[in-house]
């Protein structure tokens, strides 16, 4: 199976950007730990606009594991997107964005995915995958 990781806005700077909130782990080396066990290609995109072209253009592909980091509190057109094509979107959130400020708890993406995971960490990419392969073997 063939997925994709795609993160938004910040995320590569995970590791190093607020560790009280994301923990100090490097995601660059936990992603290429990860795809020793996964065939999945990872991006990381700042412009909304061209999050949309990824999500759109993503139909040879198992699943889509979606961290949109602050996009996800503001973009109908990711939203969009997701609804727009066949393929699984898992989102994630390292941090438990109903623990944090008011405008982190409402996602308008979640409705479009197919399940949400956050709050464990840079595992939420794994528990993400894992939950693509199961929906997959239905």
């Amino acid at each position: 199976m063939k997925f994709l990781i795609l993160n938004g806005p910040n995320l590569d700077q995970i590791g190093t950007r607020e560790q009280s909130v994301y923990g100090n782990e490097n995601i660059h080396d936990y992603l290429k730990r990860l795809k020793q066990d996964y065939d999945v290609e990872v991006a990381f995109e700042s412009s909304e606009a061209t999050l949309v072209e990824i999500i759109l253009s993503a139909q040879d592909i198992d699943g889509i594991v979606l961290n949109a980091g602050a996009y996800t509190h503001t973009s109908l057109a990711i939203a969009d997107a997701i609804a727009a094509i066949q393929v699984p979107v898992v989102e994630v959130h390292l941090s438990n964005i109903y623990a944090r400020a008011f405008y982190r708890k409402t996602s308008y993406i979640a409705e479009k995915c197919k399940g949400s995971i956050s709050g464990f960490g840079l595992d939420v990419y794994r528990l993400a995958l894992l939950s693509l392969e199961a929906i997959s073997n239905r």
